[in-house]
């Protein structure tokens, strides 16, 4: 199984959509790799630049209904291609959550008020997270030793099945 975390990318909004993960004008590439230098470059944000922000980032937290619009795998594999495995929001859309887990990816929903405090404690100054699978426990570290926070993973039995398989193909080449 693959390891999930490391430098967290901050996305300060609700409603980020599918076009602005990987914009549409993508999805005829004829491999995962190739969205890779396009993902999030639709994204308007202030303080915001793809190609500065996110190389060597593992994981993002943001908003509520991340990953509404489209239903498509190619935003997880954007994320995926660069790095990006865990996403933490207070929301996200049902079909794009599903395609995160169907990818082997992680989708780490938290109450509203704890993504407001790692905003709150961490976004300024930059931090890490680390997913111990075991415990199902996020651990929040601040770049500039200012702290660490802590949330429970609270997955399914499926979900995490998907999640250990690698995704749903290895999950159904191993079930079936």
């Amino acid at each position: 199984m693959k390891s999930f975390g490391g430098r967290v990318l901050f996305l300060d909004r609700d409603d980020i959509n599918t076009d602005e993960i990987i914009p549409a004008k993508y999805l005829t590439v004829a491999s995962k790799r190739a969205l890779a230098p396009h993902c999030l470059e639709d994204l308007r944000l202030e303080s915001f630049d793809s190609e500065r922000d996110l190389p060597g980032a593992g994981a993002i937290v943001t908003r509520a209904n991340f990953g509404c619009g489209s239903s498509r795998e190619h935003a997880p594999w954007a994320l995926e291609m660069n790095g990006i495995n865990l996403v933490i929001a207070s929301g996200f859309a049902r079909i794009f959550r599903q395609n995160m887990f169907n990818c082997g990816l992680i989708a780490a929903q938290l109450p509203k008020d704890a993504i407001d405090e790692l905003f709150r404690r961490f976004a300024g100054s930059g931090a890490e997270v680390a997913l111990d699978w075991k415990r199902r426990e996020l651990t929040f570290r601040s770049l500039s030793g200012a702290g660490e926070a802590r949330a429970e993973l609270a997955l399914g039995g499926f979900d995490r099945e998907l999640v250990e398989a690698g995704g749903w193909v290895d999950y159904a080449n191993a079930k079936y």
